[in-house]
């Protein structure tokens, strides 16, 4: 059988542009399919428009403590609009480079909606009509939306979701952040920067659920408790009514009337309409379409990569999942590792982490050790008065294998890349404690880390 394409990709965001270019790379013609913006969720309403956003509030938090390096400065003012401009316009540089990335190495751009026609058969509806094209697989990264919970009403102007909160229209005086996730805690260093007055509401019984709990406690006492953000944790909104003010009902009993609310309670997979159940494509309760760890579903030639698996909800992952589905639709059989990819959030200071959390290594029966270093003995980050954080190390105490490292603290997204690595070989605390770093840096806390953890092993 002939197919007008080796390879149909439904959605262009990062993991489908990622899986486009290494299909071409790799020999295979290939058609993207997107009905709304190039880039999807991240470039356009997520992780780009949101990080210029927080350049902002961490360029306005720097300023704030030139004092302490000896510099004194005049009244710093923020423009809203202006910072609004600047994150419209690096996702429109970086949708356009990424088309254009595209469409260089002949890739074939088909726009509007795409949905399974058949096994192999892919339906694109666009404005003057639908058209059908063949292909030998097709790849789902179709991504995800924001979770809006039962009795919150979104009206995109007093009550939204980070889709709105990164065109930043207006700066609430008192704004309620539903969820304490890293999204949450984004948008909480942006907008206390900026002069809100924060309320984080949490259903679960902890901020910052997720996250591994020393690293939780710390971020709470640096990031919550300075900037006055006020709490709620084992409680939920059960009703939120847009206007002015905004109402909200929460479990406790309580009534909050506040100017904005952020809906950051999580994320569902964009994958209705996509002509799954039609071809026997069951997906779970939520939504999400199952995949093995080459990436492959259950159907013979189709499979998903992103958001819309629910596997790692983060474009990093979706692009790493993209040349994963790409290698095996190629006869080279590959398998996703999600142990070794790291996370990042992006407040001030920063968050990254990799591998397993102390309760998780626990739960799956390692005898888990610990050390913590911290930077505040470091001397770079005493120069640069950074000197708030704490790096987490979690190790297997039998083999010494590291499971896990969490940092909190100054270019901790940058940092964590080290312990990825060393996850991703499977290295243990002994090896890693043999390596030299350049002094004066950040990364010197790592070391420590090792070092300690190794030594630990020794004088048990």
């Amino acid at each position: 059988m002939s197919f007008d394409f080796d390879l149909i990709i439904i959605g262009a965001g990062v993991g489908g542009h990622g899986a486009a270019l290494h299909a071409v790379e790799s020999g295979l013609k290939t058609a993207i399919v997107e009905g709304a913006e190039m880039g999807g969720t991240c470039i356009n309403r997520g992780c780009i428009p949101s990080k210029a956003l927080l350049a902002a509030s961490g360029r306005l938090r720097e300023l704030q403590h030139t004092p302490e390096l000896g510099i004194q400065v005049g009244s710093v003012q923020a423009d809203r609009g202006a910072i609004a401009a600047h994150a419209a316009q690096v996702v429109e540089k970086i949708r356009t480079d990424m088309t254009r990335s595209l469409e260089k190495l002949g890739v074939t751009i088909l726009r509007g909606r795409g949905r399974l026609a058949g096994p192999q058969t892919v339906e694109v509806q666009e404005e003057k009509g639908s058209q059908t094209y063949t292909a030998r697989d097709v790849i789902l990264a179709t991504g995800s939306r924001p979770f809006v919970p039962p009795g919150i009403q979104v009206d995109g102007r007093t009550v939204f979701t980070s889709d709105e909160a990164v065109r930043l229209e207006w700066i609430p005086e008192r704004l309620a952040i539903i969820g304490s996730g890293y999204i949450g805690q984004e948008f909480a260093d942006v907008y206390t920067a900026l002069g809100s007055q924060v309320i984080l509401i949490e259903a679960l019984e902890t901020l910052m659920p997720a996250f591994d709990p020393d690293i939780a406690r710390l971020a709470q006492r640096v990031l919550i408790k300075p900037r006055q953000i006020q709490t709620y944790v084992g409680v939920l909104a059960k009703q939120v009514i847009p206007g002015q003010p905004v109402t909200i009902h929460l479990s406790n009993g309580e009534t909050l009337q506040v100017d904005g609310c952020l809906v950051a309670a999580g994320r569902i997979p964009v994958s209705e309409g996509l002509g799954l159940a039609e071809l026997g494509v069951v997906t779970d309760k939520r939504g999400f379409v199952p995949v093995d760890s080459r990436m492959a579903t259950e159907l013979p030639h189709l499979w998903a990569i992103g958001d819309v698996t629910g596997k790692m909800m983060l474009a990093h992952a979706a692009a790493a999942q993209g040349r994963v589905a790409v290698e095996n639709i190629c006869g080279r059989p590959a398998y996703m590792d999600y142990l070794s990819i790291p996370a990042a959030v992006f407040t001030h200071p920063e968050m990254g982490f990799v591998g397993l959390t102390e309760p998780q290594a626990k739960a799956e029966g390692y005898s888990v050790g610990t050390v913590r270093t911290y930077f505040g003995g470091n001397s770079k980050a005493i120069a640069a008065g950074e000197t708030e954080g704490m790096v987490k190390l979690v190790f297997d105490k039998e083999t010494g294998l590291l499971l896990g490292s969490h940092i909190f603290g100054p270019h901790a997204a940058d940092l964590i890349h080290e312990a990825a690595q060393a996850i991703a070989r499977r290295a243990t605390v002994q090896e890693l404690a043999r390596l030299v770093h350049v002094h004066p840096t950040l990364a010197e806390t790592l070391e420590e880390a090792y070092r300690r953890a190794a030594h630990s092993l020794t004088a048990a």
